[in-house]
């Protein structure tokens, strides 16, 4: 018999997948393996309800037409459905995992209500194992925390080939944890993990099915998705359920086993070895390569925290300044207006926030200020052949007030000359030429 597959409100691009709606009259337990996406769930009670005064949304059963009676019986049907699948097929369900979001109390005026929300549907389980209970999803918190910094664990799952594929690409939105802090190792897998250690991906063992939770990913087409999403699953429906080993069972040894431990042990040793070089060689190209937003960079998260970071090395004190940045030196101190953009000629906004915080600096009875504009015009272009990259009204203006134009590949030209003369007078030579440069700064490869 073919093994039938549904994707749930989940963009998943397969001949092997049908693709419903939550909502659609298909049933869960006529499938294999299910994938929900339960993120637009919410919006079939959120678009028809409004917050009350406490921010909670509700409807009252005996006036709303049976709104809240459906609602309520679908999920509880798709319950049954997705505990049959799991139970009594052996099936896999794969849920995207996401914050409960929006929840709905359905029920009278003074009588007990019924929650709903993105998770109600899913079927209730509990394990148990001598003094740690795991009751789920009653127990569960779905905290919403957005962050890219997973960790895959290296947990031997089917589904580890899927989150590694696209690890770089994960955009968690929940983590999940246990109300009771019940150590999730005991009962489930921990498929990946932020680096703050929360579980963002995991898969709970139900009898003989596999109930997966997994963060979404971004920017990976559905037809790729779903060929490794697939392929896990089907992996997962031929593997035996998950079972904890008890405490007594290591006692129980086989001829060769005590070897083959300790040839195990000695291989993640050296793994963990290399991870730890591998993080420690890419913390130094990182350090080493920083600079290289400069060139192509814009913003102050990434173009100007690069230039800011090239002015240091160069040997200037640098931190930020109103609307610019303030570098200072022995060889004198100045004022530092940037701006990256896709256009070619980048116009006069630098240039006027510069002189507004030169013109502050002296109204203010400070010394007097060198000022430098710095640009980035046709940023997505090769630097070697970008044309002028400043109107001319900007250049003029320089020229008559004394300020330095220059362009981030001049100073990246700047920043090699340092670097790779590495000694204090020409480093304060280098920092001279910027400073006493009028108008547009040239041949920095050259100072």
């Amino acid at each position: 018999m073919n093994e039938r597959t549904l994707a749930v409100d989940w963009l998943l691009d397969h001949s092997d997948i049908d693709r419903e709606g939550f909502f659609d009259r298909s049933s869960f337990s006529s499938f294999d393996a299910v994938f929900v996406d339960p993120l637009s769930l919410p919006r079939h009670w959120a678009d028809g309800t409004a917050p009350g005064a406490d921010g909670v949304r509700r409807t009252d059963p005996e006036r709303d037409r049976g709104f809240g009676r459906t609602l309520s019986a679908w999920m509880s049907k798709r319950r049954e459905e997705a505990d049959d699948l799991l139970r009594r097929r052996g099936g896999v369900l794969v849920v995207r995992m996401h914050p409960r979001g929006d929840a709905l109390e359905v029920g009278a005026p003074g009588a007990p209500a019924e929650r709903i929300d993105r998770y109600t549907w899913l079927p209730h389980v509990t394990l148990v194992d001598r003094q740690h209970q795991l009751v789920f999803p009653s127990n569960g918190r779905f905290v919403a925390r957005r962050g890219q910094d997973a960790i895959v664990e290296p947990s031997g799952s089917p589904f580890e080939e899927y989150l590694r594929a696209f690890e770089e690409r994960i955009s968690y939105t929940a983590v999940y944890q246990d109300l009771l802090s019940t150590p999730l190792d005991r009962f489930a897998t921990v498929l990946a993990r932020n680096r703050v250690g929360d579980a963002i991906a995991l898969e709970i063992p139900v009898d003989e099915g596999r109930l997966v939770l997994l963060p979404p990913i971004e920017g990976v087409s559905p037809t790729r998705e779903a060929d490794l999403l697939l392929e896990s699953a089907r992996r997962a429906a031929a593997r035996p359920p998950f079972v904890a080993q008890p405490d007594w069972l290591p006692a129980y040894v086989f001829p060769g086993e005590e070897a083959l431990a300790d040839e195990l042990a000695g291989l993640v040793e050296r793994r963990d070895a290399l991870s730890a070089k591998v993080d420690e060689i890419r913390g130094r190209l990182d350090e080493k390569t920083r600079f290289k937003g400069l060139l192509y960079g814009k913003g102050r998260a990434l173009f100007e925290r690069s230039a800011a970071d090239a002015l240091t090395e160069l040997g200037f004190d640098v931190g930020p300044h109103g609307g610019v940045w303030r570098i200072a030196s022995e060889e004198g101190n100045a004022l530092v207006a940037m701006e990256a953009s896709e256009e070619p000629r980048i116009g006069l906004s630098a240039y006027r926030r510069l002189h507004r915080e030169v013109d502050r600096a002296i109204l203010e009875a400070e010394d007097p200020l060198k000022g430098v504009v710095l640009v980035s015009g046709s940023r997505e272009l090769d630097p070697k052949r970008r044309p002028t990259q400043f109107a001319s009204e900007v250049l003029r203006g320089c020229e008559a007030h004394g300020y330095c134009l220059v362009t981030s590949y001049q100073l990246y030209k700047l920043l090699l000359r340092s670097l790779e003369e590495k000694n204090k007078k020409a480093q304060g030579a280098l920092r001279r030429f910027l400073l006493e440069t009028d108008g547009e700064l040239r041949d920095a490869g050259e100072a």
